[in-house]
């Protein structure tokens, strides 16, 4: 074996690796380069369209995917659901008729509400409140899971619905249960760049407020018995006293597209 010819067959290896390297490194780099001078512009950007994002958190989190089974209720459960006339549709859906509808009034407290999910919905303790549709006449709370809210997730709200004389008549319930984390925790985007998303595609309008920045969860696989959640910022922006709300999945920043309608009802806190 010509151990010479080895032996330059290898430096000429290594030199080749060393520049393959090299040269990824630098293109790294270069890419940083933009993305900052993308960020230093999108900021520009931001400041001169009047956007306020001064209130924004800036603290380091890491936070994982969850899995998340459906619950089915069970007829003991629901039994001592006073002065309602509750069924149980699917094992999954609790339905109620209130036997006393509930008067809302037009400037209403939104703790009265919160007091009657307390005292008279299974669980209630673990939802919050999400929107108030005056047009379609509902209010909405979602499940919370270590105090990050289940945004947007079907199968894990309250809705109350109202008649035409505004009064509560009847709710429905879903929930899920069996937190599971499958992933390992990793840093989530900072809530910079999940405004900056909503900013690129166009959804803040000059002059607006970003009023709420809030970490919880939202479902990226929805099978018929079990969820996959994945850590999402929670954007609200304020513009002429409305409030809109967006939703950004936090580890990849994209803009998770949701009813048009839903976001655009006014924000109550």
């Amino acid at each position: 074996m010509d151990w010479g010819k080895l032996k330059t067959i290898f430096i000429i290896a290594f030199l080749i690796l060393d520049i393959y390297l090299l040269t990824q490194l630098l293109n790294k780099q270069e890419v940083n380069k933009l993305e900052v001078k993308a960020d230093v512009s999108l900021e520009e950007n931001l400041n001169n369209d009047g956007i306020d994002y001064s209130g924004l958190p800036n603290d380091q989190v890491k936070d994982q995917y969850m899995s998340a089974n459906t619950k089915s209720f069970s007829e003991k459960e629901v039994e001592n659901l006073k002065d309602q006339s509750v069924t149980i549709v699917d094992d999954s859906i609790i339905y109620s008729e209130l036997r006393h509808p509930i008067l809302v009034e037009e400037d209403f407290d939104i703790q009265e509400i919160e007091q009657l999910v307390k005292s008279s919905v299974l669980y209630g303790e673990q939802y919050v409140f999400g929107h108030y549709d005056e047009e379609a006449g509902t209010i909405t709370f979602y499940q919370k899971y270590k105090d990050k809210i289940l945004f947007k997730n079907r199968s894990a709200h309250i809705v109350f619905y109202m008649d035409n004389d505004r009064k509560i008549e009847s709710y429905e319930q879903t929930m899920l249960e069996t937190f599971e984390p499958i992933s390992e925790k990793e840093e989530v985007l900072p809530a910079i760049r999940a405004v900056k998303a909503v900013y690129r595609n166009r959804l803040l309008q000059p002059d607006s407020d970003i009023v709420q920045a809030e970490l919880g969860y939202y479902t990226v696989v929805n099978m018929e018995a079990t969820q996959v959640l994945t850590p999402t910022w929670h954007i609200v922006a304020e513009h002429n006293g409305e409030q809109e709300s967006m939703l950004v999945n936090a580890f990849e920043g994209q803009v998770i597209e949701g009813n048009s309608e839903e976001d655009k009802t006014v924000m109550m806190e």
